[in-house]
């Protein structure tokens, strides 16, 4: 899947393959005590799709973070060939570190079918030209060019905001099929949060429990993309968010939907 001179995210999916285990070593260390989930599902579609024939591409992700993962650990990605069909395949993919399951994900792909192409414009909520370049505390933020409203002075990327990689990513679906998970859990934990609760590091626990992608048209990761997350639900220490991705065209190119655990 990936060459000498491959893309940053070709080479999350450079994996020791042994059958349908693959196998990849996170960094020795990040930033922060836990594996950024948006590496581990990326890598877990890219698994997943290393089993299905090319000419099927990514329809939709489900996928559950059943703890945090630790760098320096081999994480070990089990891949089940649930169903192979005419039109669709389907893949569980369970995510293992030292014998602990971290993550695991439903994954759907697709034959590309003729039909009707619809979707909803809504106004633009930011205008590129008047969002500011940020650098959010976020593993990986740095491969990503940001630009959010000018009032965000958190550490964190707070949708609505755009978004680009830094360099080009391969033209291979799968691969920017894996960018785009990669990218989308930037935005959906703090707009989960309770209203008044401090995006301050320190002033509670906040983690992802749950995360879905509707993958709806081409994405083109080094193009500008706005990425829209709205608020849903609060209650039980759980907070539900609804996002949506744009190209700068004003195309719809994917839904996402994430619950967070936020104790304050």
């Amino acid at each position: 899947m990936t060459g000498v001179n491959s893309s940053w995210i070709a080479q999350l999916l450079r994996f020791d393959r042994r059958g349908d285990t693959f196998v990849t070593s996170p960094p020795p260390a990040g930033p922060g005590p836990r594996l950024f989930g948006g590496m581990i599902a990326a890598q877990s579609l890219g698994a997943a799709g290393a089993t299905v024939d090319p000419g099927k591409l990514p329809q939709s992700l489900h996928l559950y973070f059943v703890r945090g993962g630790r760098y320096g650990v081999d994480v070990e990605l089990h891949v089940e060939r649930t169903r192979d069909g005419r039109s669709f395949d389907t893949r569980r993919v369970t995510a293992v570190q030292q014998d602990a399951v971290i993550l695991e994900m439903i994954a759907s792909f697709h034959s590309p079918e003729p039909g009707a192409d619809e979707y909803p414009t809504p106004a633009p909520s930011l205008d590129l030209a008047a969002a500011v370049a940020k650098e959010p505390d976020i593993e990986y933020a740095a491969r990503f060019d940001i630009r959010t409203r000018p009032e965000d002075d958190s550490i964190f990327a707070v949708p609505p905001f755009w978004i680009r990689t830094r360099e080009t990513i391969e033209d291979d679906p799968l691969i920017r099929a894996c960018t785009l998970t990669f990218m989308s859990d930037f935005g959906p934990v703090p707009v989960a949060r309770p209203s008044g609760a401090s995006l301050e590091p320190g002033l509670g626990y906040a983690a992802s429990l749950d995360h879905s992608v509707w993958f709806h048209r081409p994405y083109v990761p080094h193009d500008w993309h706005r990425y829209e997350v709205h608020p849903l639900n609060v209650g039980d220490c759980r907070g539900l968010v609804h996002g949506s991705l744009y190209s700068s065209a004003g195309a719809l190119i994917a839904t996402t939907t994430q619950e967070a655990l936020w104790r304050v």
